[in-house]
């Protein structure tokens, strides 16, 4: 569940245009603690959640609203045991990873 938030909170942030350090400086946390909470490593207080639903204009019933990220974690499970099984053309696999990355 950690992790699942932190990457809520992350695509929040970006959608709003928010920096770590800017959001981290509204929450009254540091930097690194935002990045934590981000990658899914710490957790937030009761404070910081109702400062976080502030400071992203959503309720705070919105920042638990990852239903949809699960289906992206399950999808990279599944492709990490097909590689690994070989059950993927890894060249193929490869060449679309090498298209469309940023």
């Amino acid at each position: 569940m950690k992790k699942l938030f932190g990457k809520r909170i992350k695509i929040l942030r970006q959608r709003k245009g928010l920096t770590q350090e800017k959001l981290a400086e509204i929450l009254g946390i540091g930097e690194r603690n935002l990045s934590k909470i981000e990658c899914g490593v710490n957790f937030v207080s009761a404070d910081t959640l109702e400062k976080l639903a502030i400071a992203l204009d959503v309720s705070i019933k919105e920042l638990f609203d990852f239903e949809h990220l699960k289906d992206e974690e399950i999808q990279k499970v599944e492709l990490i045991n097909a590689i690994k099984k070989d059950l993927v053309d890894i060249d193929l696999l490869y060449k679309i990873y090498s298209a469309i990355k940023k």
